[in-house]
């Protein structure tokens, strides 16, 4: 078993109150390397501190790295179109970022992606697994999803690491991309690849990218934005039998998105996380219990992992407890 962290930044996130995934839309550009460094290091190199939301809450990258160090499951991290580069080392399948989609095509070298990532996920074939779990590291890759699962006829809503879930910011984005387009809600339900090119994330083309070359099961570690991946894989003609997305709590009880129905219209399994930071001594932590954060850095995925090995979640919560110590000590 092998976990994959796919890195991915859209200039969406540029745009202000959109994404939460950085203390401030600019920081949000460092957010996709700092999480997978801070995974290897007990601070990300490229920037002096793990990612927050602008209210100060961690990156969920904390629960992967509590799950990593438990278990000792291998993670590989994979760069499918960021800013920069991590400072650990990675597997480069592009550095094209996604483009603001109000304006100009979102990703203008979609299949030049999904054919290297596809590449590499041949590859993985050669190592005899049965499954991979992919998660990833996408700001502002929420309304990204929700465009593509529109465009292919979903009339999804996505989650937000916010409890405040801009929803209509959202949507107003969305509008003014399908207008640019020329296109209403469900128009390009046949046709994925202009779908993913218009308004998808470089994320979402390495996911499809991999998914298409790696013949095993496959575990989407991750919350809506793995709805959009799905939605892309069903519409491109893959069997959704070997493919379950493993998410946490959080997302499945946010009332803001429709997680469970999407994931129902596309017949997709899912399972959840049930970890519990309700009775945590930060606050940074216990707020996740309100709706903060939810999801991300594979955290579902790497915890499932973490679960599958033999350890329980008050383990992965101990750990993530003593991870987060040690950050408020600067240690």
């Amino acid at each position: 078993m092998i976990m994959l962290v796919i890195l991915g930044n859209t200039e969406i996130s540029m745009i202000p109150g959109i994404s939460v995934a950085g203390a401030t839309p600019e920081l949000t550009k460092l957010t996709p390397p700092a999480d997978a460094e801070y995974l290897f290091y007990e601070k990300p190199r490229i920037i002096d501190a793990i990612p927050v939301t602008p209210e100060g809450h961690p990156t969920p990258a904390i629960i992967t790295k509590a799950s990593k160090e438990l278990a000792n499951f291998p993670v590989l991290i994979v760069r499918g179109g960021t800013y920069l580069a991590p400072l650990v080392p990675h597997v480069h399948i592009s550095s094209s970022i996604g483009k603001d989609f109000r304006r100009e095509k979102a990703l203008p070298r979609c299949r030049e992606i999904i054919e290297k990532a596809e590449n590499f996920g041949k590859e993985l074939n050669k190592l005899n697994l049965k499954e991979i779990v992919i998660g990833e590291s996408t700001p502002g890759g929420t309304t990204t999803a929700q465009a593509v699962l529109w465009a292919l006829g979903y009339k999804a809503k996505t989650s937000s690491a916010s409890p405040s879930n801009p929803l209509h910011l959202k949507e107003t984005t969305i509008i003014e991309g399908f207008n640019r387009v020329g296109i209403e809600i469900g128009d390009l339900k046949n046709n994925p690849l202009k779908a993913l090119e218009e308004f998808g994330d470089p994320m979402m083309a390495t996911v499809i990218g991999i998914s298409r070359g790696f013949r095993g099961r496959i575990l989407l570690a991750g919350g809506t934005q793995m709805l959009a991946v799905t939605a892309l894989l069903n519409a491109f003609g893959e069997n959704l039998e070997r493919y379950t997305i493993i998410t946490t709590k959080w997302v499945i009880k946010d009332k803001s998105s429709t997680f469970k129905k999407t994931a129902k219209e596309l017949g997709i399994d899912y399972q959840y996380i049930h970890l519990d930071f309700s009775k945590s001594r930060f606050k940074g932590l216990r707020d996740y219990e309100k709706g903060y954060v939810k999801e991300g850095v594979g955290a579902g995925g790497a915890a499932w992992l973490a679960l599958k090995i033999g350890f329980t979640e008050q383990d992965i919560e101990r750990k993530v407890e003593e991870l987060y110590e040690k950050l408020t000590r600067g240690s």
